[in-house]
This record gives structure tokens, sequence and C-alpha cells, in this order.
């Protein structure tokens, strides 16, 4: 499970919950630029842009979950079971395993554009970071400093395949086509009070406020997840400042947030809402609340970081901050 989305008010924002049963270890990190990736494929990379977001650290290698990058390119990996597919390494590819993709994305490229001309020639492959540490079934949203989206997702049945992504949304199974096509279900919900289409004989009128958004789903559902996000982000009223940006981007995030025990996976796992992040993209500035700690923590890019020869990690503030005012 998962939700991400990206707003764009005078900056762009971009950011996620990331919805699951257990911790990975996760601390906001900061890549310098400079920094040299070691492949699988056996090659390496240096990247070009400095990169700020929460990833699981192996010695000095950042395992991002989402990410920015010092040129407002953004990236999130979020779950995609029995639906990702990755194959064995084909010459004269790039061939990448899912967890060195958003390093070589951010730290390769600053415009969606570049993106694209080069994921012709990128094939993620099944090789595991070590033995205990499984392939994760995974689809990815990119936005960039515009606050254009696209979605790649590799199939057994489809191969990779690149979608653009008006909605500036994305969720969990099934593929983006799908939920692109269910949002025509839902054309009929308003943030206006509804207008009687019932029948025009009968004086029907709304008795309370929200009525035009009936039918708006409110489970934890992937599905269901996407249409709220998309309703919620496409119908935002909000100011261009910081404090109000990163305020609605919350509230946002906030309506599709898994409560603990509220989703229950197969085996009796509860499944939860570990954190929630939202980056300035257009700024380099990373905020995130956690389960136990309603507060914002925010980190940021600075001369020293993106400079620094080797990555900075920042471990997560975990303890609820309550400000008494008497």
């Amino acid at each position: 499970m998962c939700t991400c989305i990206t707003m764009k008010t005078r900056d762009v924002y971009f950011g996620r919950t990331m919805d699951i049963h257990y911790r990975f270890g996760e601390q906001v990190s900061v890549t310098p630029r400079g920094f040299r990736f070691p492949l699988k494929s056996g090659d390496s990379f240096e990247n070009w842009y400095a990169m700020i977001g929460m990833a699981s650290v192996q010695g000095d290698y950042p395992l991002y979950a989402e990410a920015t990058n010092e040129r407002g390119l953004s990236m999130a990996g979020l779950n995609f079971p029995e639906n990702a597919w990755y194959g064995e390494p084909i010459p004269g590819k790039r061939n990448l395993t899912p967890y060195e993709l958003i390093p070589w994305v951010l730290g390769s490229f600053g415009t969606l554009e570049e993106v694209r001309r080069e994921l012709s020639s990128l094939w993620l492959v099944n090789i595991p970071l070590d033995p205990d540490t499984p392939v994760a079934p995974l689809h990815w949203m990119i936005s960039d400093a515009q606050g254009s989206s696209i979605v790649l997702e590799q199939t057994r049945e489809d191969g990779l395949r690149i979608y653009d992504n008006p909605f500036g949304v994305l969720t969990n199974n099934p593929t983006f086509p799908y939920h692109s096509m269910n949002l025509n279900s839902f054309m009929n919900l308003t943030s206006s009070p509804p207008q009687n289409r019932f029948c025009k004989g009968l004086d029907l009128t709304a008795f309370g406020s929200g009525m035009g958004s009936i039918g708006l789903p409110g489970d934890n559902s992937p599905t269901s997840r996407f249409v709220r996000a998309c309703f919620n982000r496409a119908n935002s009223l909000c100011g261009g400042t910081e404090e109000e940006s990163v305020s609605q981007f919350f509230h946002i995030l906030d309506n599709v947030w898994i409560v603990r025990g509220s989703t229950m996976a197969k085996g009796n796992i509860c499944d939860t809402t570990t954190y929630a992040c939202c980056m300035n993209a257009s700024r380099g500035i990373y905020y995130y609340k956690t389960y136990s700690n309603s507060q914002l923590t925010a980190v940021r890019l600075t001369e020293s970081n993106i400079n620094a020869k080797r990555p900075t990690f920042y471990p997560l503030e975990e303890e609820q901050q309550i400000r008494f005012i008497n």
C-alpha cells in the first residue's frame, strides 16, 4: 500500500504515505553530487545531481523509497505486488535492479524529457541486493519541476511501459491504465452543492454540505485511495506560501492515512501509515511526520550536504512532540 501525489502552488511539492506492516530502518538521506553508485551489472555511475529522500541504508548505499533532486525531479516507488515483473539481463540494454532505479534517474537527469529519452534503453532485472533482501515489486511515479508526471511499470504481459499521469496521483494495484479508466465512474462527483437530476418533477434539495461528493469511496483499497486522492487534489484550494502549501499537502495525504488496525493483510498483518512526507521539489526541503510523531520535521539540501564526500543520514524523530501553552 501507499499513496503518492504531486501538487503545484508557487512551488512544486511531491510526497507520499508509506503504508506498510514493518519498518525498514528508514532515515532521511542526502546523496551529494559526485557520489559513485555501484551497479549489480558490474558497472557504476556517478550522480550529477544531489538528492534528498527517505532511504534504508546499507553501508553508505541509500535504498531510496522516494526522493527529489536539486533540479526538482522527484520519484517514488510504490508497492505493485503480483503485477511487477523483472526479467533476466538483456545485452545492449541498461540493466538495472529496482533499487538502483531512483538513484540512477535522480542522479542523472533534471527533466522528464531527459528521462523519457533514456527509458527506452532501460530494462529492470531480477537481481536482489543480497540473499536476505528480496527484490521489491514496485511501480514508480516521476514528476518534474513543473509538476508534470509519468508512471513507470514493468509487467510480464506488457514489458516496460511509460504512462503520462495527468492526475498527479499513484497508489498500488491494479495497473495504471485501470486507475485511469476507473475515474470515469466518478465523473458525477462535485465539490459544489449537487443539482437535482433525480426527477425534475420533485422538489429535491441538498440538506447538508458535501452532498455533491456522495459516492466518493472512503475505504482503504488502492483503487479507492486513488480516486479520493485525485478528488481532493483536483479540488484543493491553497495559498502559495510555504506554510499553506505544506499544510494543504499533508491534509490531502491525511485523507488516505491508514489507521493502525483498520486494514489487516493476509496472515493477520496490520498495514499502517508508518510515515508521510512532503518534499518541496523547488527548494530541496524534505518534510515528514511519522505514525508516532505528528509534528512536522524538516531536512534541507544545503551547500554542506550537497558537496559532502559521503551521503548524510538523519535519523527520524519518532517521539511525539507536544507543545504545552500553560
